[in-house]
């Protein structure tokens, strides 16, 4: 399908309906092979600065032109107006663009200072629309990421020098090392020379796309302020036959140009015949000059995306019409667009361009609620090179000069083992590292976390089974004091001293129940009982053992002929040696507790993340005598049993205590090490294990093999069984 573009003028501004894209000044240029500009008063050096018009003056020209010179029902599609303002559709109801907005771009710009972890920023904008407005979503993103603005300051370039000599002082007395310029490139141009004039160097600028881009904002830069910079640009993409388009321009094509004529010769530096020229030795223009070889503005389309926001609103408008003509395969082959045509279906056209979609080689084109194409920039760096021009690689920060990104923060943060105290009357940005109080941590945070109380509880795996483990031995001693206490008048019963044997049931489930003591939260009360009632009870049971021993050897001895030795260790003296010797227990706790007591402590120091909750032993002197009393009882019962293990009788207990004896010394001998070197709740339940191992060892080696013949060879159970010196072997 053909489409005749036509044209025609309204005030001082003059566009083309086929694509309404009159406040675009390369439209002009592009389209004046097609359009009579008569209506056009650009001046040569204008034509030849083309690419100098940004997207904030191009916003300020379009609003002037939508409010005094173009008919309020015309609908616009801008490749260049980037004003945020301009999606505001109370105001501009019928706009669209295919630039992004300066909104999604202030948004950009926050994010991209809190990538690189710059925390306390100087602000400077424009004051006009585009400054303001785009500072505005900046700050305001900027604090919900954490970033604060030491200061926000605003110009204009007209403004007087005293004004803007405020600024830098402003800049030299901050501490901030990075700035935000969200300003024009013309206002950046003045900056930049007041800043030269002050040699102020070595900040991080942070740039809009008005001004980042811009090849005169880095010529005028000669005194590198802003080596490094970086921002957002509009991405360049590649728009077929663009630049073939405009190196096929002839100037014999628009002769009835007068202004393209003066720009053919300015740009060639030549002469047409009609023109009266200025120096006797200027060449004439032939027309057929090569613009391939020319190096400017118009010729070098690099830095122009604006013509791929151009192509992409072409290719709207042809969308949009497509739809509203209907077109297919029996369309017609040449269509004629009337302006008054146009103008009647102009409310159509508009809905049908708002949903339209399509896609290029650079990715999806619609318009949102508010006129806008999906949000697409690119990280732009300047770069100092020989000469310094402008470079574009996809970024590099101060390249020439250091690898390393700069720092901008008010603070540095706060190291391990301490947390932020805000200054008074200053950000959030700014604040003083204080040390975390007794109890407190802080790892990779700037605040203090109580830290995580431990000890050994009933909740926790380790802990239940410790609990099932000492439940189990108490009820499995009460099984075995049952059995006793059922079969107390049998011979085995009675002739192994049945009043120590329930004694030292009693004691056996006291060891195992005070390891409950070790487990839950130190208290005062806890520190003092788990210890010392481990001490006496098991010195209560040793001391069991030790008079049952005793008693063997006694029962020996008083076979021989003439021996009286059994009426020295009779009942009485057996009771009495169990209350003496844990007597003496007695009193080592009585002292330890009077001196220097066991009591709940708060270990910071053993975990960095954790506080270890136990039991200091208060006096170590007294915990070691608790325990060097029961290894010495221990030790004498040993040897003791160990020396009657071969009298001949049917059944010699010493035997049965000497195994339990060995075990007994064999636990604590590894409990000692195993305690020491155990960190946190985990020493508690090496002691745990100690006390229910010794147990179960004296339980198990003492009384099941009498429950054995109890329960299962009752027949061994008798009086002439166990007084037969002849099965000395038997067990």
């Amino acid at each position: 399908m053909e489409v005749t573009i036509k044209c025609e003028h309204h005030g001082d501004a003059y566009g083309c309906l086929g694509n309404t894209l009159s406040h675009v000044f390369v439209v002009f240029l592009v389209f004046s092979v097609l359009c009579n500009p008569s209506q056009i008063t650009f001046t040569k050096e204008e034509l030849l600065n083309i690419r100098q018009l940004t997207p904030n003056t191009i916003s300020l020209i379009f609003v002037n032109v939508h409010q005094h010179s173009l008919p309020a029902e015309r609908r616009i599609i801008s490749p260049s107006a980037s004003c945020a303002c301009l999606s505001d559709k109370t105001k501009y109801p019928s706009f669209l663009r295919t630039i992004p907005s300066d909104d999604y771009q202030s948004r950009a710009l926050a994010q991209l200072v809190k990538h690189f972890g710059w925390t306390w920023v100087g602000a400077i904008r424009t004051n006009d629309d585009y400054g303001n407005k785009g500072m505005a979503t900046f700050t305001e993103t900027a604090q919900e990421l954490g970033i604060c603005l030491e200061y926000s300051v605003s110009f204009f370039r007209t403004d007087p020098p005293d004004k803007i000599k405020k600024i830098i002082d402003i800049i030299k007395a901050s501490t901030s090392k990075l700035i935000v310029a969200f300003v024009s490139d013309m206002d950046m141009h003045v900056l930049i020379q007041t800043l030269s004039q002050h040699n102020l160097t070595g900040y991080q600028w942070v740039g809009s796309e008005s001004w980042i881009s811009d090849s005169q904002t880095a010529e005028t830069d000669t005194h590198h302020i802003l080596d490094g910079a970086i921002g957002l640009f509009i991405p360049r993409a590649h728009v077929s036959g663009m630049r073939e388009f405009i190196l096929d321009v002839k100037q014999l094509n628009s002769s009835s140009n007068e202004l393209f004529t003066e720009f053919w010769e300015t740009l060639f530096n030549c002469k047409f015949k009609q023109s009266n020229p200025s120096a006797e030795n200027q060449r004439e223009c032939t027309g057929h000059e090569d613009l391939t070889g020319v190096k400017n503005s118009f010729t070098d389309i690099s830095f122009m995306p604006v013509n791929y926001n151009i192509y992409k609103g072409v290719h709207a408008v042809a969308h949009a019409l497509h739809i509203i003509l209907g077109c297919n395969e029996t369309c017609n082959n040449k269509v004629q667009l009337d302006p008054i045509m146009v103008s009647s279906a102009l409310n159509q056209f508009y809905l049908h361009i708002k949903k339209i979609h399509f896609k290029t080689k650079e990715g999806d084109v619609y318009f949102n609620e508010n006129g806008d194409l999906p949000h697409i920039t690119q990280i732009f760096s300047l770069q100092k090179v020989k000469p310094f021009q402008i470079q574009c690689p996809y970024i590099s920060l101060r390249v020439t000069l250091s690898m390393q990104v700069p720092v901008s923060v008010c603070n540095e943060k706060c190291p391990p083992g301490t947390h932020k105290v805000l200054q008074k009357g200053k950000p959030v940005c700014c604040y003083d590292c204080i040390r975390c109080a007794e109890g407190e941590i802080s790892n990779m945070t700037d605040a203090c976390l109580k830290k995580e109380a431990e000890f050994l509880s009933y909740e926790e795996i380790m802990g239940v089974l410790l609990t099932a483990a000492a439940l189990f031995g108490t009820c499995m001693t009460a099984v075995v004091a049952t059995i006793f206490f059922r079969y107390r008048t049998t011979p085995i019963v009675r002739a192994n001293n049945s009043e120590l044997s329930f004694l030292l049931l009693f004691s056996l489930t006291l060891c195992f129940l005070c390891s409950l003591t070790f487990i839950g939260r130190p208290s005062e009360w806890s520190c003092m009982l788990r210890h010392t009632a481990f001490g006496i009870t098991f010195v209560l049971c040793i001391s069991c053992v030790l008079g049952k021993t005793i008693v063997v050897l006694m029962a020996f001895r008083a076979t021989l002929p003439g021996s009286n030795v059994m009426k020295w260790f009779g009942p009485a003296q057996q009771r009495l040696s169990v209350v003496a010797f844990t007597l003496i227990q007695v009193v080592i706790c009585i002292l330890w507790l009077t001196i220097s007591p066991p009591f709940p402590f708060k270990n910071f120091t053993q975990f960095k993340d954790k506080i270890i909750l136990e039991c200091a032993l208060g006096s170590a002197a007294g915990f070691w005598a608790v325990l060097g009393y029961i290894g010495l009882l221990a030790i004498l019962c040993f040897i003791l049993a160990f020396l009657a293990r071969k009298l001949p009788d049917n059944f010699n207990e010493a035997k049965l205590i000497t195994f339990s004896m060995l075990i007994f010394c064999a636990v604590w001998m590894t409990f000692i090490p195993a305690y020491v070197s155990s960190p946190g709740k985990f020493s508690v339940a090496v002691e745990i294990f100690a006390i229910l191992a010794s147990s179960f060892g004296l339980l198990i080696c003492t009384f099941i093999p009498k429950c054995y013949i109890i329960l299962l060879k009752p027949e061994k159970n008798t009086k002439k069984n166990i007084m037969d010196k002849g099965a000395s072997k038997s067990f």
